[in-house]
């Protein structure tokens, strides 16, 4: 099996670090991943300019693009016949409406558009509280060894989101569900002539049974199956 890792928060980041400990010895691994953080840059594509690609170690593919670009690199001339492409591990939830706002989540639907079954995974952050990368590690290759036994049907992707670890070590439950369609609750402070986000992740809107919720109310690793193209 081959097996594409990318992100949205570098190469260097931890999260992928934690990611190719989980599946490395589930296939063959390749990492393609950006040069520098993207986060937030969703679906964005280069187009219009080069797109620098240095292999830094064996198979490990540093781009001077976007999480969608290293995707479309990857399939299109790294590694053709990949198995699997998976996102992250992005340190900070995606859910919900913010899978349109993720570059995390992005590389994945990429990766569905080209035919690659894909998984995007991330870590929620509770208030005050730091990611512990072995027990996000822990959690995740179980998750991610169900998921890629599972059925994917074509054009369709996988989003995972890990809840804060227990403190008591207990291996998480997981659930699927679907996307909640609420927004964010936010506003913007004016200071001058610049306007400034204001909110918080944490007391968003939800709908019980819904990715949010699963995520942050039970505790448990939200799966939600989403379609290319579906609102």
């Amino acid at each position: 099996m081959k097996i594409v890792l990318t992100n949205d928060d570098g190469i260097d980041a931890p999260g992928i670090q934690t990611l190719n400990a989980c599946v490395r010895d589930w296939g063959h691994i390749y990492i393609v991943a950006p040069a520098n953080p993207q986060s937030g840059i969703a679906h964005r594509v280069t187009t219009r300019a080069p797109i620098p690609v240095a292999e830094i170690r064996q198979e490990v593919y540093r781009v001077a693009g976007t999480p969608a670009d290293c995707s479309r690199i990857s399939l299109k001339e790294i590694v053709p016949d990949a198995d699997w492409v998976i996102s992250g591990i992005n340190p900070g939830a995606n859910l919900g409406s913010d899978v349109y706002n993720s570059g995390t989540v992005a590389a994945a639907r990429e990766a569905a558009i080209l035919g690659c079954r894909a998984i995007a995974i991330s870590q929620y952050i509770a208030r005050d509280r730091e990611i512990k990368w072995d027990e996000t590690g822990r959690h995740a290759k179980a998750v991610l060894n169900m998921l890629l036994k599972k059925d994917l049907p074509p054009l369709h992707f996988w989003n995972v989101n890990l809840p804060q670890a227990p403190d008591n070590g207990k291996q998480l439950s997981y659930q699927f569900c679907r996307l909640d369609t609420h927004p964010h609750k936010y506003d913007f402070r004016k200071n001058g002539d610049e306007y400034i986000y204001h909110g918080s992740i944490h007391e968003r809107p939800r709908d019980p049974g819904t990715d949010v919720a699963i995520c942050f109310d039970k505790g448990k690793i939200a799966i939600t199956r989403i379609a290319v193209g579906s609102t």
